[in-house]
């Protein structure tokens, strides 16, 4: 069959490092006939490995590909990609290009933090999924223990096909398939169990297969994987070609091909330069034909990426001279390339990452970012300029270096994902240049956002230029980056002008006020300005745009963000006191520790990745070598040492010569600068905004919808379920609003004051003893109906030194202590205290209350947290009796605002503990 007929994929493959995944492709190049012997990353002799660091250090630093023919029916492009960390943002690149992926998961290693990244990353860019778990070979790979941690960790519709696949895969090893082999009947799916399996993933499938009895065929499962509802997994090992075979049967079968339009597109992937030095620009065809000699309109970075188009002709016209078809090293030349296939173009000189082209347009940017910056120190006598062009260079290749220069000092710094990216870097400037670089010590990448919205005024009016833009700056969710908008009436500001502006924010990488960090989670919009019919020049809308932003943040309270962590850590259970209290001195946050099967636990949360230096050692340390850390960038978050990190950085926004923060205003016929804080009474336009409730002491009645939104979401039942709301988008929703809801209670009902006022505590006990003798009881508030205290147990024992200790060796022991503890409070207090323990690690556990004296304890059912159990009872009482919870999860206490409850931190609860046994004392003496 010819190539041309044939189904055409693009598969990239996908692991954590040292999973096997070069060993896979290498598997893969045999069965196929494209080499004669299956190469071996430890013999250095890997068909995608060219590049001599790659064979030095054993592992893949480039994305690679080649062309094979997986049976006679499928021809496949097949990408290789970098396994390590540190070059995760080229793995990332890839995604953008495929058909589906595999992703290998080391039956050793199980799912990691990084398998766990490159799953977000697939469902981000919604690649299609084949799940391949290698080295079964190995002694404790346990088939069963590791489906259940894919599907608990990655999808619940990951589902085993081995059984389906060996059954249906080539009878021999001399010939891979039969024609009998490859054609597939409605029979051959035909196990009940699997079928039901199969038929649970779409509600449409399910009810016709339990109403009708119609069954799942092919076409079905087709259906499934390509729309992300089915995740087929396989089992085998690469190194010993088990289970290959399948695999490629699997992707054979049950593979869909895109149906690509007729008009040309194109989306740029990559730009690489071969060995001697010409430019490559990486593109897959995504609709259409591109022939040799075509001329293209090539889009300038940031035209497409706002929220308006700029309405300029910000593109330039270039030839195609080659059009390449890689195959590991080697390439053939092509006249023309079809939709669906990727190819490397040569003649394009403006083409970026990212980049759409044809009817392809804008552009799609990376989810992931560096955050390690270093300076770069030069050899002697080398010329910074020199140096910073072809850093620029290699910046083209891997754009997330962001090469910068000072232009005061001249030092020149880059941002970078690691120190194994250094090296390569290192190695790449003396291979390519001849220049031997050097780093300075690593320091984190902050970035900074604002608390509320603020508008900034920029003018710039010296002798015969005039132009004042008025921008609207308003903070977004975390994660959000940097967008723009336009809502000014034209009017006012003429549509190219306001187009202009926007041009001109997308350009600007705008520092902010604080450390002269990159700004982001903020939408920048254009509410008004003012030309001059005569004397206003393009270059002039520059200069207002970047004063008007620079003088808007420093108008508005800015906040530092720094990058935080998502951790694992695997360990032995008597080590959890110490890791805990390890990640609390980092500023960190710990959920409580599950303990698995085999008396090990699991420790998660996040940590600000400042703090983390080299803690992977230290934890090996400490555990004597079972301790396993595994992380994932979180995001950014606000700056849990900010005061410390602005006296350091010691950044002076009104000393910044390049983003100034003043304006420029004419006076007697000459151009003065004022300053930043004296603009607006110098501005000509007046565009009537005003900050919400300045100068009001209660919140405006937007603030309140506003709020009042927030804590409806909050109080949806349907939002109270785990499926519906996973823990990352409880995180994402309380980091969004919580500084929002603190700022409206406090503007609508005055500062919030402490729980407990020790001042004021001493002063009611000393009038309380100058009183007359009490009765040895105490008159209740609440009667027990009225009244309810929830107590996270974990979270509370975890946050009292004493029983913390306790925990370490004997948790039942912590557990009767906390339990005493509690019985004696409830006895005087008089209110009814409900103790929650967390099951929700424990197979097959079922929901119990226990009866301790007076108190109720309750453990709660498999699948079901203390926090689901605590947000349900909430809701259940609240709505006529008063309850208080007691927990330090950040989350939980956001999520008891719209339950109705009162939250009570961990630190009030001993407060509280410690308080009434001190009354108990004082009316008993």
């Amino acid at each position: 069959m010819n190539t041309a007929d044939k189904k055409h994929l693009n598969i990239g493959i996908y692991a954590h490092v040292d999973a096997g995944k070069t060993t896979l492709s290498e598997a893969l190049l045999y069965l196929a006939g494209v080499v004669r012997k299956s190469g071996r990353v430890d013999h250095g002799d890997t068909f995608f490995d060219t590049y001599d660091l790659e064979r030095k250090r054993g592992i893949t630093i480039f994305s690679k590909q080649a062309e094979l023919d997986l049976t006679e029916n499928t021809h496949i492009t097949l990408l290789d990609t970098p396994g390590h960390a540190d070059f995760a943002p080229e793995t990332e690149r890839t995604m953008k290009v495929l058909d589906l992926a595999i992703l290998i998961i080391s039956a050793a290693d199980g799912v990691t933090s990084q398998v766990q990244t490159l799953w977000k990353l697939l469902e981000h860019y919604e690649v299609p999924i084949f799940i391949f778990v290698n080295k079964m070979d190995q002694n404790q790979a346990d088939k069963t223990a590791l489906l259940s941690d894919i599907q608990k960790r990655l999808s619940a519709h990951a589902l085993d096909f081995s059984e389906t696949i060996i059954s249906n895969v080539g009878r021999g090893n001399s010939v891979l398939y039969s024609e009998a082999d490859a054609s597939l009947n409605e029979d051959f799916l035909g196990n009940d169990e699997f079928q039901e399996e199969l038929a649970v993933c779409d509600d449409e499938l399910l009810n016709a297969y339990l109403e009708d009895g119609r069954k799942v065929v092919v076409s079905d499962i087709q259906s499934l994987i390509s729309t992300r509802r089915l995740f087929p997994c396989l089992f085998g090992s690469a190194l010993k070609m088990e289970g290959v075979k399948e695999l490629m049967f699997l992707i054979d079968s049950f593979s869909k091909a895109p149906v690509y339009p007729e008009d040309f597109a194109a989306r740029v992937y990559k730009i690489s330069r071969d060995s001697g030095g010409t430019r490559l620009s990486w593109l897959k065809i995504m609709g259409g034909t591109l022939h040799v000699r075509d001329i293209l309109s090539m889009p300038v970075a940031g035209s497409h990426s706002g929220a308006k188009s700029s309405g300029t002709d910000n593109s330039t016209s270039e030839k195609v001279d080659q059009i390449r078809v890689y195959s590991g090293d080697k390439y053939e030349l092509l006249q023309e390339a079809k939709a669906g296939q990727i190819v490397a173009v040569t003649g394009l000189d403006s083409s970026y990452a990212g980049q759409g082209l044809g009817a392809l347009t804008g552009e799609l940017t990376e989810v992931l970012a560096p955050i390690l910056s270093s300076r770069i120190i030069l050899p002697e006598g080398a010329d910074p300029f020199t140096v910073y062009k072809q850093l620029l260079e290699l910046s083209e290749e891997e754009p997330l270096l962001d090469v910068k220069k000072d232009d005061v000092t001249g030092d020149l710094s880059i941002q970078v994902m690691g120190e194994v990216q250094m090296e390569i870097l290192k190695h790449r400037c003396m291979e390519r240049y001849g220049l031997e670089i050097g780093f300075g010590p690593g320091s984190i990448v902050y970035k900074e956002t604002i608390k509320a919205p603020v508008e900034g005024v920029g003018h710039f009016e010296p002798l015969r230029h005039y132009a004042e833009a008025h921008l609207l700056l308003t903070p977004t969710e975390p994660g959000s980056g940097l967008s723009f908008d336009a809502d000014c009436p034209v009017d006012d500001l003429a549509v190219n002008w306001q187009n202009l502006i926007l041009s001109h924010l997308e350009e600007f990488k705008i520092r902010g006020v604080l450390t002269g960090s990159e700004i982001t989670d903020m939408r920048i919009t254009v509410i008004g300005g003012r030309s001059h019919l005569k004397h206003t020049e393009g270059g002039d809308f520059r200069e207002a745009t970047m004063r008007a932003v620079r003088q808007g943040l420093m108008m508005a309270e800015s906040i530092l963000l720094e990058p935080v962590y998502d951790f694992v850590i695997e360990l032995p259970t008597e080590s959890v006191g110490r890791a805990i209290s390890d990640i609390q001195k980092m500023s960190g946050t710990t959920n409580p520790p599950d303990l698995m099967s085999d008396g090990s636990s699991v420790l998660t949360g996040s940590v600000p990745a400042s703090e983390l230096h080299d803690y992977a050692t230290e934890l090996l340390s400490y555990t004597h070598g079972q301790g396993r850390l595994n992380l994932s960038l979180r995001g950014y978050e606000p700056c849990h040492n900010a005061e410390d990190i602005i006296e350091e950085k010691a950044y002076d926004p009104e000393r910044d010569i390049e983003q100034p923060t003043g304006s420029v205003f004419c006076s007697h016929g000459a151009g003065i600068v004022i300053p930043w804080d004296e603009v607006r009474s110098h501005m000509h336009v007046d565009t009537g905004w005003t900050p919400d409730g300045e100068g009001n002491s209660s919140a405006s009645d937007t603030d309140l919808t506003r709020m009042g939104d927030a804590l409806k979401s909050f109080k949806s039942d349907d939002l109270r379920k785990e499926a519906e709301l996973t823990y990352e988008e409880r995180t994402k929703a309380y980091n969004a609003t919580i500084q929002e809801l603190d700022s409206i209670f406090e503007r609508t009902y005055g500062p919030v004051k402490p729980r407990y006022d020790a001042k004021a505590d001493e002063e009611r006990k000393r009038k309380a003893a100058n009183k007359a003798p009490e009765k040895k009881y105490r008159a209740k508030e609440y009667s027990p109906e009225d009244s309810y205290l929830l107590v996270d147990g974990y979270n509370i024992i975890y946050a009292n030194d004493e029983l913390r200790a306790l925990a370490d060796s004997d948790m039942k022991s912590a557990r009767d202590k906390l339990m005493d503890i509690l019985s004696n409070f409830q006895g005087y207090r008089r209110e009814t205290v409900i103790l929650v323990f967390d099951a929700y690690r424990v197979p097959g556990g079922t929901e119990h209350v226990l009866k301790y004296h007076n108190l109720d304890v309750v453990f709660t059912k498999e699948a079901e947290t203390a926090d689901q159990y605590i947000e349900r009872t909430a809701h259940k009482y609240s709505r006529k009796n008063r309850v208080t919870v007691a927990t330090s999860d950040a989350i939980e206490q956001v999520i008891i605002y719209g339950a109705g409850a009162m939250r009570m931190s961990a630190s009030d609860f001993w407060y509280e503990i410690k308080r009434t046994e001190d009354e108990i004392r004082d009316r008993l003496s």
